[in-house]
């Protein structure tokens, strides 16, 4: 509920409005804790239960979990009969080991007819960090009151996924696929499990039988692409997209996966089969779109001088046109012209026509070419000209505070990612950022950790995030949950930041064999990573 909603209620008194304010202003710059007493006062003051619900949601953020229970009872007296108070109940249980309080409360919400599983997901899957929501979970699959169908078994599935218990997500999923054995999504969630438990082949061989039960349904290539892209299987992933109806959308994910394997020959082979499509009449429209297209699969196997054709051949006064002298650039940089792709995203940059997110991006692109050479001070001063036209762009922000923190100008940095998320509250991204910064660069920890965890309610799966709150706990010396997350974290990605935190983490709890195998894995991945090359001469492994 927002803190707009909250004073909009009729019970909401003049006095409550001062220290609310005060309380949503200290969220947004991430202090949890003065967040959840000034809510807290504001909820004394009024009758309004949106805003003791708002007071002991944001206690619950800021792990003031005494604070919360009190919020909690306050919302009590004025609205005990409301849904939201037994979900933040039960939430609340989850998160101080209460097994007995969160059991009854989830069972309760279970058996409201409809939307109530998702609530009971939803509740659990907001204390993933908590041992308890795994236990909780167990009991609810062991009573047997968990819907029939197969949606509510999926997300149950999923979730256990996310609660980082083994032997819990073999039961659920296994479970599920007994259930549904026809349904190819269940394999794929298998594949999940299999993948996370380090199974591989078996994992392969979840995700083919998901194809042979709906080879021809788009939305299961598509996630069994995804699936078997998690498996670094990425020419089988760019397969399972090409059997099938054909768009654009199919080549440019096929195109993507065939270059992230440096498939040259499969790269060659579908740029012949586009253009063999694009032969057949197609409106203007899908004639442009098909020939960017045919640009970037022919940027992809550089072949320059094509690439350029394709991308020069697009008429301007359209989008397409636009987005091209973008890519012109690129190309030109790799080709060692610099100077002529500045001078085309400068030409941009000025043409009043030009297609409005196209010139925006030109400025992003200009500042990250300029980095890419070391002219760091001149992407700075490129920022700032596309700033001081597309005032307050969060893109040309959050890529500034990015190039910013690697000058190690963090104050700047963080001024900048704050500025964004005081224009969306929910940019997952910038909040993610802001607390990984706080995190990694200052000693401001638990002031990370409620921006971090606000990112991940909107985001639960993401592995950046996930890996950001393995760090902070980390840092904050919890590291039996900072563990769960970073795995979590490393196998839905294999990304060389992710196997420095996890990795360090494994070397301090004593596992130096396992943190050897990881940093061996993120090496692979990229040789070149500072935060990677970082932590391995910390520990001379």
């Amino acid at each position: 509920m927002s803190l707009l909603l909250a004073m909009q209620s009729q019970a909401a008194t003049e006095d409550a409005l001062g220290p609310a304010l005060e309380g949503e202003f200290a969220l947004q710059s991430g202090d949890g804790a003065l967040a959840a007493q000034e809510y807290f006062e504001a909820a004394q003051k009024t009758d309004d239960p949106a805003l003791a619900q708002r007071a002991a949601d944001v206690a619950l953020l800021a792990h003031a979990y005494g604070l919360s229970a009190r919020a909690l009872a306050r919302w009590r007296q004025l609205d005990p009969k409301s849904d939201d108070l037994v979900f933040t109940e039960a939430v609340l249980a989850l998160r101080t080991g209460d097994r007995a309080t969160a059991r009854r409360d989830l069972l309760a919400m279970l058996g409201v007819h409809g939307e109530g599983w998702k609530r009971t997901i939803r509740a659990l899957a907001s204390a993933t960090d908590s041992a308890t929501s795994a236990q909780v979970a167990g009991d609810l699959l062991a009573n047997g009151h968990w819907p029939q169908d197969i949606p509510a078994w999926l997300a149950f599935g999923a979730l256990s996924q996310r609660l980082g218990d083994p032997a819990l997500t073999r039961r659920i999923v296994g479970d599920v696929v007994r259930r549904f054995p026809n349904e190819p999504h269940v394999w794929l969630l298998e594949s999940e499990r299999l993948r996370e438990q380090g199974d591989a082949a078996a994992a392969h061989r979840a995700v083919e039988h998901a194809l042979g039960l709906a080879a021809g349904d788009t939305d299961v290539r598509s996630a069994a692409a995804a699936e078997l892209a998690l498996l670094n299987d990425r020419k089988a992933a760019a397969a399972a997209l090409a059997n099938g109806p054909q768009d654009d959308r199919s080549y440019i994910a096929r195109a993507a996966y065939l270059a992230e394997a440096d498939d040259s020959d499969g790269l060659a082979k579908l740029y012949a089969e586009v253009g063999v499509a694009s032969k057949i009449a197609l409106a203007p429209a899908q004639d442009a779109a098909r020939r960017l297209l045919l640009g970037q699969l022919a940027e992809y196997l550089k072949r320059d001088d094509e690439a350029l054709s394709w991308y020069r051949g697009l008429p301007s006064g359209i989008a397409q046109h636009d987005a091209a002298q973008n890519r012109i650039a690129i190309v030109l940089d790799q080709r060692g012209d610099l100077d002529g792709a500045l001078a085309v995203l400068r030409a941009q940059q000025h043409d009043d026509g030009a297609d409005g997110d196209a010139q925006r991006d030109s400025f992003q692109t200009e500042a990250e070419l300029l980095a890419r050479h070391q002219r760091k001070d001149e992407a700075l001063a490129t920022y700032g000209r596309g700033l001081a036209i597309f005032d307050g762009e969060p893109g040309l922000l959050y890529g500034r505070a990015l190039l910013l923190e690697g000058m190690d100008r963090v104050a700047e940095a963080e001024s900048d990612l704050r500025n964004i998320v005081e224009m969306q509250p929910d940019n997952a991204e910038a909040l993610n950022a802001l607390g990984y910064t706080l995190a990694d660069r200052t000693q401001r920890y638990a002031e990370a950790q409620v921006l971090i965890e606000r990112a991940l309610r909107l985001q639960p799966d993401s592995p950046a995030i996930l890996d950001s709150l393995g760090w902070v706990q980390h840092r904050l010396g919890r590291d039996a949950e900072a563990l769960r997350n970073l795995r979590r974290a490393f196998a839905l990605q294999k990304d060389a930041e992710i196997a420095a935190h996890l990795g360090e983490v494994l070397w301090l709890g004593g596992d130096k064999d396992g943190a050897r195998a990881v940093w061996k894995q993120g090496l692979a991945i990229d040789k070149d990573n500072r935060a990677l090359l970082r932590t391995v001469q910390t520990y001379h492994p």
